[in-house]
């Protein structure tokens, strides 16, 4: 999946290079449930499970670029990037291959 873009899929290497140009125009949300947020995530990645994230919309607003992130991508975090969009946060997109994806290149 990391090779792909889909329509609203954000590459790994689109990420990293938004984090190191304009990093306070970026918001990562990771829509996962806490318990997996607290497993691992990306580094300054919010938690707002996808089943709150309507409730706490309005704390999303004014970023450039907001990019919604899941396990593998594809999945909750295109759900909440959609969702999102309908309600008016543009910009928003998901992670394509998620936090796996993340890792996987960024391998320490």
């Amino acid at each position: 999946m990391q090779g792909q873009n889909k329509q609203g899929c954000f590459t790994v290497n689109e990420l990293r290079q938004v984090m190191k140009q304009s990093p306070e125009n970026l918001l990562i949300v990771d829509v996962r449930k806490p318990e997996e947020f607290a497993e691992q995530h990306i580094p300054g990645a919010i938690n707002i499970p996808l089943i709150e994230l309507a409730g706490r919309v309005k704390e999303l607003e004014g970023k450039e670029k907001i990019i919604t992130v899941c396990t593998k991508g594809g999945g909750r975090s295109e759900e909440g990037a959609i969702f999102l969009d309908m309600k008016g946060v543009k910009g928003a997109r998901f992670l394509c291959g998620g936090t796996m994806a993340w890792y996987q290149v960024n391998k320490k």
